[in-house]
């Protein structure tokens, strides 16, 4: 009798807890159920598109190169040099200057994010206009420099 009256709190207790120990464990196998299936997923979609045949013959290696910039290194680079170029009042020769930094900066840049570009090869207006090709796909590749995207300003009445 004793062991009754001392066990029906505690059955009490089991009973009112029951349904917060019941959902923990739903919400656990729902979890691991939703991940298993996430995997099964990926898994199928790499042997779908062969994704090993797609990467192993991509050397890693020169990306880790000790005199690679970093591109957040290139891309504030850019922008300085952008805003020295917009900057008027200067002797041609600083302009030129700061135009062929900002190109190399450019070459970088394309090669750190495999934009093929053409900068060297011309010249004038042509280059101009590789220049801002170039920076249209940079943007496109996430790499936003002032320039390269459109400047709306609104007007206030």
């Amino acid at each position: 009798m004793v062991a009754a009256v001392v066990c029906i709190p505690m059955v009490i207790a089991l009973l009112i807890c029951a349904d917060e120990l019941v959902d923990r464990f739903a919400c656990r196998w729902a979890r691991w159920r939703s991940r298993r299936r996430e995997r099964r997923v990926v898994a199928r979609l790499d042997r779908a598109v062969e994704a090993d045949a797609l990467t192993r013959n991509i050397d890693l290696s020169r990306l880790d190169r000790p005199d690679r910039q970093p591109l957040e290194q290139l891309a504030t680079e850019l922008r300085q040099l952008r805003a020295h170029q917009v900057g008027g009042g200067r002797a041609t020769v600083w302009h030129e200057a700061t135009l062929a930094s900002y190109d190399n900066r450019l070459r970088l840049a394309c090669a750190a994010l495999g934009i093929r570009q053409h900068l060297d090869e011309l010249a004038g207006a042509d280059r101009e206009i590789e220049r801002v090709r170039v920076e249209g796909l940079l943007h496109r590749a996430g790499l936003i420099l002032p320039g390269a995207r459109p400047v709306h300003r609104q007007r206030r009445r």
